[in-house]
């Protein structure tokens, strides 16, 4: 089964780095924080790699 990638919204600081990073699976919501719009918009290595530099660490795998 194939991980998806979420972002827990309560966690964000909206510091928009996984925008910037992959705007093809990220976006910023109205109310300042980064949601999932595409979770198939990248690969999961570069997904990880994004994950992996979260500084709220707010980005996970389920």
């Amino acid at each position: 089964m194939a991980k998806t990638v979420y972002v827990d919204e309560k966690e964000c600081t909206g510091c928009e780095l996984c925008v910037d990073s992959l705007p093809e699976v990220f976006e910023i919501t109205s109310e300042g924080v980064s949601r999932v719009h595409n979770p198939n918009g990248a690969d999961e290595d570069r997904i990880q790699e994004v994950m992996d530099s979260c500084p709220a660490e707010c980005i996970h795998w389920k």
